[in-house]
C-alpha cells in the first residue's frame, strides 16, 4: 500500500488518521537499546491515547531504516508508534464470557484476535493484498481453518507428523466462517483478503467452531477491510425444553438440536441446523434465542472497534461508471426480456451469452452513443480528418484578405463512449438479475412459468442398477440425482480423526459429487471441492434421523449422490434420491423425508410490489444467483431434520423466516406425494448381493477365545468357513459378515461351541477322542474344549485299559456329569448307554476287582495333574497323566449292577459336536452290554452306532 516504497517517510494513508494502525513500511526498524520496546509518541494529537497507555514514558525513540543491507541511515521518527499495545476485553458468550485479545500476537496482520472460551483458544488473522486483483463479480475472500493436534496434546496419527490437507469437518467450519462474512463485504473492493484461523488449545468441553466464527467477525471488524457491520456466531442447543446458548460438549450429548447461527446486531445472515424432527415453531424460538445472543456480542464488538479499530479502505472501492447501467439497459433491455422467458436452462444460457457478447462488442470496441443525445450522429475520427482536408485552401502570398475568410457552421458530433470489458460484464450480470426479479414481481411468473409457490415436475425410479445394493434416480425439473447405497460391515465405516484421542467411526455417510457435465460444461475432475463436501454433509445430516439403530440394523451404510443434471437445489435432490435408494436397499427407515430449497426477492417496491418480501419455492439456479436468499429445509410432512440458510443481502428477520418455513412445509408435502408415485417402487428388502450380518452375544471373558493369540484363531475361522469378516467387541458382541448363508451358519456354529458355557447334564454328540491315557480318554466336546471320560465311564462293563476299546480319532456321544471349581469337565459315555442285565459276579471275581481298583487308586495318587496352555487356540486344555483322588473315589462309588431304561435321543444333523439339553431320567434297570466291533464302531442293542 506504499505510494513510494523507497521513501522512508512514505506511509499508508490510514496511518495519518489512526494511532492504532500498524507501521506497514517495508523498511526494517531497529530500536535503540536505551528505549522501551513500545512507547507512544510525545506529540500525540489523540487525547484518547492516554486511556490506553496510562503509564507509558513519553520518550522519543530512534529507528534505522535499512533499505539495503549494506547501507543504513540513522533517523528519528516523531510520529505514530509502529505497534499498539495489547487490548483485552470480555464479551458475553451465552451464559458466560469469552476473553478477546487484540494487538497481542499477529500485530503485522491487518487484524488479529485471540479468543478464549474456557481453555479453548482460537487465533484468527485477517490480511489483504497490497495490489488489487482483477475486478470480478465474486469477492476475493479465502478462509482457512485448522485444528492443531498440539491443541489437545497430541500429534498426527499419520506417517508425517504435521497437519496436512484440511479434513472434512475443518472444511465445513471454513464454510461456516465464510458464508456470513461475504454478504457484509462491499462491492468494488478487489484486494484479495485471507482469513486464517487456528485452534491453539482445546479443552474438549467448549466448541471451537462457533468461537471461530465470532473470532473471524471481530478480526474483520478491527481490520481495514471495508464491511457494513460486525458479525458474530453462536451455537444453540435444546436440552429438554430449555434452549442453551453455546452449550458444552456434554450438553450437546443430550440435545435434540444443533444450530449454528451468525448475523449482525439487527439481522440474520447464516443458519445451519440439524435436529431430531422438531416443528417449525421450535426452530423459530431457537433462532430468536440465538439472535439475541448475537446482538449482545455485536454491541460489545462495536465498542471494541471504536476503541482500537483501523480505518476502513473505502477509497479503494472501484465501481463501474453509473451511466454504464443505463447504456446496457438501452442496448439489451428489450431482447433481455425475451431471453429470460426461455424456460430451458441451456438454451437460455446460450442466448444470454450471445447477448452479452453483443453488448460487450458495442461498448468496448465500436463505441456507443446514448439515444438521448441531442447532437447529431456519431462522427468517427476518419470523418473528421476527411472534413479538415476539404476545408484547406491553397492561397498565394499577399492575395488573402482577412475579411474574405468565412467560418462555416458545422454541426457538433458526439464522441463514442468506450468502457472496459470487466465493467461491462459486471453491469450486464446486475442488469440481468434486475430484469429477472422484475419479471417475477411484476408478472407473478418465473422463468419457467411457475407461480412463486410452484414445484417443478418430479419423476423418480428405483432399482436402476442391478448389482448395487440400492439405487434411485430422482429428477425434479432440470435437477437430477443418481443415488446409490452400499451396505457393509464395520470395516467399511469411516474413521474420523479428531482432536480428542478417541477413535470415532461413522456407520453412515453420504458423499456428494458435482461433475462439470451436469451443467453442460468442461471442467477439472479431482478432489471434492468445499461446496461438494458441504452439500454432502447437509444431505447426510438430513437423512441421519430416519436411520434405524445399529442394534436393529448392524450395517455400515454409504450413500453416493452423483448429480447428473443441475439447475438449482441439487443438495435437496440428494436428500430425496438418498431416501429412495435407502428404501430400495432394504434399510428399515423410520419414515420418508424430502428436501426443498426456498428463495426470496426482498425489496419488491423497486419493481412495483407492495414491499412485502416474495418467497419462492423450489428455486432454480438463476433464481438462486439473482435472489436474496437460499434457504434449504429437509424433513417429513410436519417436522424438520435439517435446514440451512444463506443471505446475500443485509439479512432477514424472523417474520420473513416464518413465512419461508411454512411455505417450505407445503412444498415438502407435495414432494412426498410425488415420491409415492415412484415407478418402479423401492424393493424394501436386502439385495441378494448385499452381505449377510449375524450378531451374537457371548460372555465378555470368552472374546479372547474367539480372537486367539495374535488373532490366529479368528483368522483360522475365517479361512475355514469362508466368511468375509468377524468383529468381536470387548462387550461380547460378535458380528459375522458373510456372502452366503452356509458359511455364516458354519462360522456361527464354531463360535457357539467355542464360547459355550457347558452345564451338568448337557449331552454332546459325535465328539472326537483327542488323546488316550491309561485311566480314560480326553474328548473334544467343542473346538478347544476337552473333558475327561474316565475309564469307568466309558462302558457299562469292566474295562482294563481304554486303548483296548478306543483309539484317537474315534467319535462317541458323552454326557457332562461334573464341572469342578477349576472349570474342568468330567464326561460319561456310560450314562447314555442302555444298562444291560448281567449275572452276579462270584466272590473271587469281586475280590480281584477290588484289588485292581485299590492298586489303580494308589497309582493315581502318586502322579500329580499337569495343565497345558495351548497358544494356538487361546484356551486351556487339561491333560491328566494320573487321575485325582476325587476321580478314583468316584470309580469306587460306581454301582456295579443297576438297571436303566434306554431312551433314544435324536441326533443333530449339524457338523461337529452338538449339545442336547434333554437329560434322561435315572432308573434302576439293568445295563445292556455294548460290544466293540472289529471296525471300531459300537454295537448297542443289536444296532451299530457309527462314530
Amino acid at each position: 500500500m506504499l505510494a513510494n516504497p523507497s521513501s522512508l517517510h512514505t506511509v499508508p494513508y490510514y496511518l495519518h488518521s489512526s494511532p492504532f494502525s500498524h507501521f506497514r513500511s517495508r523498511c526494517k526498524l531497529s530500536l535503540s537499546s536505551n528505549c522501551p520496546r513500545f512507547v507512544s509518541s510525545r506529540k500525540s494529537k489523540f487525547p484518547s491515547l492516554s486511556l490506553l497507555f496510562p503509564n507509558q514514558r513519553r520518550d522519543r525513540f530512534s529507528a534505522r531504516a535499512l533499505e539495503d543491507p549494506e547501507v543504513s541511515e540513522s533517523v528519528t521518527i516523531d510520529g505514530p508508534q509502529p505497534f499498539s499495545q495489547a487490548v483485552s476485553v470480555k464479551i458475553p458468550f451465552g451464559d458466560r464470557h469469552i476473553l478477546v485479545e487484540t494487538d497481542h500476537i499477529g500485530r503485522q496482520a491487518s487484524g488479529s484476535v485471540m479468543v478464549t472460551d474456557g481453555e479453548t483458544i482460537v487465533y484468527t488473522s485477517v490480511c489483504m493484498d497490497d495490489v488489487p486483483s482483477e475486478p470480478s463479480d465474486f469477492f476475493p475472500l479465502s478462509v482457512n481453518y485448522q485444528e492443531r493436534f498440539s491443541a489437545a496434546g497430541r500429534t498426527s496419527g499419520g506417517f508425517f507428523k504435521r497437519e496436512g490437507r484440511a479434513k472434512d469437518h475443518e472444511v465445513l467450519i471454513c464454510r461456516l466462517i465464510d458464508r456470513p462474512l461475504r454478504p457484509t463485504m462491499l462491492k468494488g473492493f478487489y484486494h484479495e483478503t485471507q482469513i486464517l484461523s487456528w485452534v491453539l488449545s482445546y479443552d474438549g468441553l467448549h466448541f471451537p467452531d462457533s468461537l471461530a466464527v465470532t473470532a473471524a467477525g471481530i478480526a474483520v471488524a478491527l481490520s481495514e477491510v471495508p464491511t457494513t457491520k460486525a458479525i458474530a456466531g453462536v451455537r444453540v442447543g435444546l436440552v429438554g425444553d430449555r434452549f442453551i446458548v453455546n452449550p458444552t460438549t456434554k450438553d450437546m450429548e443430550e440435545s435434540e438440536l444443533d444450530l449454528v447461527l451468525a448475523g449482525t446486531e439487527s439481522a440474520i445472515l447464516m443458519i445451519e441446523g440439524y435436529c431430531n424432527f422438531l416443528p417449525e415453531e421450535k426452530l423459530l424460538e431457537a433462532v430468536q434465542v440465538g439472535q439475541d445472543a448475537v446482538r449482545a456480542i455485536c454491541n460489545e464488538v462495536d465498542a471494541l472497534v471504536k476503541k482500537c479499530g483501523k480505518p476502513k479502505m473505502f477509497d479503494a472501492i472501484k465501481l463501474p461508471p453509473s451511466e454504464l447501467y443505463k447504456h446496457v439497459e438501452e442496448i439489451a433491455g428489450d431482447e433481455l426480456v425475451n431471453v429470460l422467458q426461455i424456460r430451458n436452462k441451456i438454451p437460455r444460457r446460450k442466448a444470454l451469452t450471445s447477448l452479452e457478447e453483443k453488448v460487450i462488442s458495442i461498448l468496448t470496441e465500436k463505441g456507443y452513443v446514448s439515444k438521448d443525445a441531442s447532437f447529431g450522429t456519431t462522427e468517427t475520427v476518419a470523418d473528421l480528418l476527411e472534413e479538415e482536408d476539404e476545408d484547406e485552401e491553397v492561397v498565394v502570398d499577399g492575395e488573402v484578405d482577412e475579411g474574405d475568410v468565412h467560418i462555416k457552421p458545422i454541426s457538433r458530433k458526439s464522441s463514442p463512449l468506450l468502457f472496459s470489458e470487466v465493467d461491462v460484464k459486471l453491469v450486464f450480470k446486475e442488469v440481468t438479475s434486475k430484469f429477472l426479479r422484475r419479471r417475477i414481481v411484476e408478472g407473478g411468473k418465473r422463468s419457467d412459468g411457475r407461480d412463486p409457490d410452484g414445484i417443478r415436475p418430479i419423476n423418480s425410479r428405483c432399482g436402476l442398477l442391478p448389482r448395487a445394493h440400492g439405487s434411485a434416480l430422482f429428477t425434479r425439473g432440470e435437477t437430477q440425482s443418481l443415488a446409490v447405497v452400499t451396505l457393509g460391515d464395520k470395516q467399511m465405516a469411516q474413521r474420523v480423526d479428531n482432536l480428542l484421542d478417541v477413535d470415532e467411526f461413522k456407520r453412515f455417510y453420504l458423499q456428494y459429487s458435482f461433475p462439470p457435465s451436469c451443467v453442460g460444461e468442461v471442467g477439472r475432475i479431482g478432489a471434492p471441492s468445499r461446496r461438494e463436501i458441504g452439500h454432502g454433509m447437509l444431505a447426510e445430516r438430513a437423512l441421519e434421523p430416519i436411520l434405524p439403530s445399529e442394534d436393529d440394523f448392524p450395517y455400515t451404510i454409504r450413500v453416493e449422490s452423483t448429480i447428473t443434471e443441475s439447475n438449482g437445489s441439487s443438495s435437496m435432490a440428494s436428500v430425496c434420491g438418498g431416501c429412495l435408494a435407502l428404501q430400495d436397499a432394504g434399510v428399515p427407515l423410520k419414515c420418508s423425508i424430502v428436501g426443498i430449497a426456498m428463495g426470496m426477492v426482498l425489496d419488491t417496491e423497486e419493481f412495483g410490489g407492495d414491499g412485502t418480501p416474495l418467497i419462492l419455492s423450489d428455486i432454480t439456479g438463476s433464481e438462486d444467483a439473482s435472489g436474496d436468499m437460499d434457504f434449504k429445509v429437509a424433513g417429513n410432512e410436519d417436522r424438520v431434520t435439517a435446514f440451512q440458510m444463506d443471505i446475500k443481502v443485509g439479512g432477514i428477520t424472523l417474520p420473513v423466516m416464518r413465512r419461508a418455513l411454512l411455505q417450505a412445509r407445503d412444498g415438502r408435502k407435495h414432494i412426498l406425494a410425488e415420491m409415492l408415485k415412484c415407478s418402479p417402487p423401492p424393493s424394501k428388502r436386502l439385495s441378494k448381493y448385499a452381505p449377510l450380518i449375524h450378531i451374537m452375544k457371548v460372555r465378555p471373558e470368552k472374546v479372547n477365545m474367539i480372537i486367539g493369540s495374535g488373532g490366529k484363531k479368528v483368522r483360522s475361522i475365517i479361512e475355514e468357513t469362508g466368511v468375509e469378516a468377524i468383529d468381536a467387541d470387548d462387550d461380547g458382541i460378535v458380528k459375522i459378515t458373510a456372502k452366503d448363508l452356509s458359511s455364516l451358519e458354519k462360522s456361527k456354529s464354531i463360535i457357539s461351541n467355542l464360547t459355550m458355557v457347558p452345564t451338568v447334564g448337557d449331552i454332546f454328540r459325535n465328539c472326537e477322542i483327542k488323546s488316550i491315557a491309561p485311566y480314560g480318554v480326553f474328548v473334544e466336546i467343542a473346538p478347544g474344549r476337552e473333558g475327561l471320560c474316565h475309564i469307568s465311564e466309558l462302558t457299562s462293563s469292566w474295562l482294563p485299559k481304554a486303548e483296548d476299546a478306543f483309539k484317537v480319532g474315534d467319535r462317541l456321544d458323552v454326557k457332562l456329569i461334573e464341572v469342578n471349581e477349576k472349570g474342568q469337565l468330567r464326561l460319561s459315555r456310560k450314562a447314555l448307554l442302555p444298562e444291560p442285565t448281567v449275572e452276579k459276579p462270584s466272590a473271587k471275581q469281586d475280590e480281584n476287582d477290588q484289588k485292581t481298583l485299590a492298586s489303580q487308586k494308589a497309582t493315581d495318587k502318586s502322579n500329580p495333574r499337569k495343565t497345558v496352555i495351548s497358544p494356538q487356540d487361546g484356551v486351556t486344555e487339561e491333560k491328566t497323566e494320573k487321575l485325582k483322588d476325587k476321580t478314583s473315589d468316584a470309580v469306587e462309588d460306581t454301582p456295579v449292577s443297576q438297571k436303566k431304561v434306554y431312551k433314544k435321543l435324536a441326533s443333530s444333523t449339524r457338523d461337529g459336536p452338538n449339545v442336547n439339553k434333554d437329560r434322561p431320567k435315572k432308573s434302576n434297570n439293568k445295563v445292556v452290554t455294548s460290544v466293540p466291533t472289529k471296525d471300531g464302531n459300537t454295537l448297542v442293542n443289536g444296532e451299530v452306532k457309527i462314530g
